[in-house]
């Protein structure tokens, strides 16, 4: 049997609009957390659930991705890899990681994948065999990160890498669910993207049955991201900078972003 036939993901909320992630093999009992922005909330998942944490993945330092870690390790005694550069900001890490670099959690095999920007440490977890990354705060459902410790053509650079490293059927998961405002705001970007018309729809059907509208995948990001889409031509005659270059038309979307 697959090891996507035998995972389990659960998706919950933290804080005010963060997201939890747990993945459980049923084969190996294998249980990954990424980022812990509250330590109750992932010991309430675990405790209903059964599962025994093995491993604590971090995609980067910022508080309330790893305000919950050191709690959650003294609870479970969970392996908790990270960042080689959250090393001096995050004293709970373990083992750290670059970019390119394999971990193995059991029987997953997981790919760091570096993406800065929004901060300089951030990492971004590909699990191939079962289509799915956690992307951290660089990569939202119709947007991505505050560009805080980067620049603009740092974060687009990771957004480019992003789309090309995972496959469009990777299923993404990230740290906040921010869905419904980047969707109204993606909309006075292209107004006229079908794709996104449609998605923005659904978006807010999910959001006020009460349902989250993560995750997405990588090729409806592609079809319906303007900051992922900043390579494409009517992305720039939208914003009348025909003949600009992706990293600057990236550059003024999220300004505007930032200033919205």
């Amino acid at each position: 049997m697959a090891l996507i036939d035998t995972t389990e993901i659960r998706q919950f909320t933290c804080l005010n609009d963060n997201y939890g992630v747990l993945i459980h093999d049923r084969k190996s009992g294998t249980t990954i957390a990424i980022d812990v922005p509250d330590a109750d909330a992932y010991s309430n998942v675990l405790k209903e659930t059964g599962w025994s944490l093995s491993h604590i993945l971090i995609t980067h330092h910022h508080w309330d991705h790893v305000q919950g870690l050191g709690a959650l390790k003294t609870q479970t005694g969970a392996t908790v890899i990270g960042p080689e550069r959250s090393r001096q900001q995050i004293s709970e890490l373990e083992q750290t990681v670059e970019d390119g670099d394999d971990v193995m959690c059991g029987p997953y095999e997981i790919k760091a994948v570096a993406t800065p920007g929004h901060t300089l440490d951030q990492i971004s977890w590909f699990i191939p065999s079962i289509k799915m990354a956690h992307t951290g705060d660089t990569l939202f459902s119709l947007g991505c990160g505050r560009v805080f410790e980067g620049d603009m053509e740092m974060m687009w650079s990771s957004l480019e890498k992003l789309a090309h490293h995972l496959p469009d059927d990777t299923e993404i998961y990230c740290g906040h669910e921010y869905t419904e405002s980047n969707a109204a705001f993606a909309l006075t970007i292209e107004p006229d993207n079908e794709a996104l018309q449609a998605r923005a729809k659904e978006v807010a059907a999910l959001r006020a049955a009460g349902k989250p509208a993560l995750p997405t995948t990588m090729a409806q990001e592609k079809a319906t991201n303007p900051f992922l889409r900043a390579a494409a031509p009517s992305v720039a005659d939208s914003l009348g900078m025909r003949g600009a270059g992706a990293a600057e038309v990236f550059a003024e979307i999220r300004t505007r972003k930032d200033n919205a």
